[in-house]
């Protein structure tokens, strides 16, 4: 096997709670034998990390967040950066981007990378993106400069809000692209005539951190007020995870039917989401717990009767992939009730292995809800087929292989 090169891998921020998706992949890269050295974009902003995240031996190099905070290191970027071969090309492609993207966001970019350009970390002979939308802007401008070439992960929220002519220049320029739901495999290979250059990858899970769970989950039935039924839902309070409409749902459940709902994660709409479940009148029945460890998470999959997740797609085009959470509450025999959106039918089918319903449906939802918070049967049975699904189809190992393989192909051909 020939010797792997040291690879650059950019990200928008780590480590992130909300992202265990990419460092379970990181992980998983180290332990095949590659050398990555972590650039991030930002500095971490959560005060908690997973355990993958200290399992991870890479460097993380952290890049101006602002230009305007760290001056000395633009500035010695911008003056190297006149002296590399590819800053003409860099500027002159600079410009066509600022001509459709007039922004201060624009020019962040650009300074980053010469940053990065110039110290150049750990001797890096290849550069991966996270996201396609800035990260891959830092890492192609990078590319550009330094004559390195990059390659590229897309996952949901970056394709969907990205400008097509954004996403055919990154598509054009990257050795390849991967991404993790087939929609959004299908949209970038219709932006682009590299069509053989964009590739299917599922995430999966470490199905050694989430194995099986052979507890019994709970015969509860809503019937009883001093035992209600225990829903539970993991995701950062934002549009696109819709959960004004998971509690609009909660208010249409019937007087009778008793039940409490936990919510897992942070995110900027809490404030918003908590003054409406008073409106509706659901304060006492839903407790906020923010954000949380992974061991603690997969604790809550354990004792909970459902996992509920309302993805919707939100006003700018942003939406979710696979949400992780609904793969790994499935890993756990937990049954969900979600939305059909984007990649979750490619986990998720309607009354095969969960409860599926139309996005923006509170109604439809409620019934969904209804009908698995009644029947611990019927929770039970999609619950186990959820779990077959997932391990038989979403083992992380095979995306890790499959990245190994693009990445050793381009690799031999250099070479």
């Amino acid at each position: 096997m020939p010797p792997r090169r040291k690879m650059l891998v950019v990200l928008k921020g780590y480590p992130r709670l909300s992202e265990t998706f990419i460092a379970q992949e990181l992980l998983g890269l180290e332990r095949a034998g590659f050398d990555l050295t972590l650039i991030s974009m930002r500095r971490p902003t959560d005060k908690k990390r997973h355990p993958v995240h200290d399992e991870i031996k890479a460097r993380v190099v952290y890049l101006p967040e602002y230009l305007h905070e760290e001056p000395i290191r633009v500035l010695k970027g911008m003056a190297a950066g006149f002296g590399k071969p590819g800053f003409k090309v860099l500027m002159k492609r600079f410009w066509a981007d600022l001509k459709r993207d007039l922004s201060r966001n624009r020019f962040r970019r650009l300074g980053q990378a010469l940053v990065l350009a110039r110290e150049w970390p750990d001797g890096g002979e290849w550069l991966h993106a996270h996201f396609i939308h800035t990260p891959a802007s830092v890492t192609e401008y990078t590319s550009i400069l330094t004559g390195t070439p990059w390659t590229c992960s897309a996952h949901a929220k970056d394709i969907w809000t990205s400008p097509d002519w954004e996403l055919n220049e990154k598509l054009k320029s990257a050795r390849w692209t991967v991404t993790c739901t087939r929609t959004g495999y299908e949209h970038m290979r219709m932006l682009t005539s590299r069509k053989d250059a964009v590739y299917l990858s599922y995430h999966g899970l470490d199905l050694a951190r989430f194995g099986h769970f052979s507890g019994a989950h709970s015969a509860r039935t809503g019937s009883d007020p001093d035992n209600p039924a225990f829903i539970l839902s993991v995701g950062r309070a934002v549009e696109k995870k819709g959960y004004d409409v998971l509690l609009r749902a909660l208010a249409l459940l019937p007087a009778d039917l008793h039940w409490r709902m936990e919510h897992i994660g942070g995110g900027d709409e809490l404030a918003r989401l908590k003054a409406l479940a008073t409106e509706l009148g659901l304060s006492g029945r839903v407790v906020w717990k923010g954000a949380m460890a992974q061991e603690d998470v997969l604790d809550h999959y354990r004792r909970a009767d459902l996992f509920a997740l309302a993805c919707r797609i939100a006003a700018n085009g942003d939406r979710d992939g696979l949400p992780n959470v609904l793969v790994e509450a499935s890993s756990q025999r937990l049954i969900c009730v979600s939305t059909a959106v984007s990649g979750v039918p490619e986990l998720l089918t309607d009354g095969e292995n969960g409860l599926v319903v139309p996005p923006e449906d509170p109604a439809m939802l409620a019934k969904a809800l209804e009908a698995a918070i009644r029947d611990p049967a019927l929770r039970q049975r999609l619950g186990d087929a959820a779990e077959r699904r997932v391990r038989e189809n979403f083992d992380y190992h095979s995306s890790i292989r499959q990245l190994t393989g693009l990445f050793e192909a381009e690799w031999q051909r250099a070479s």
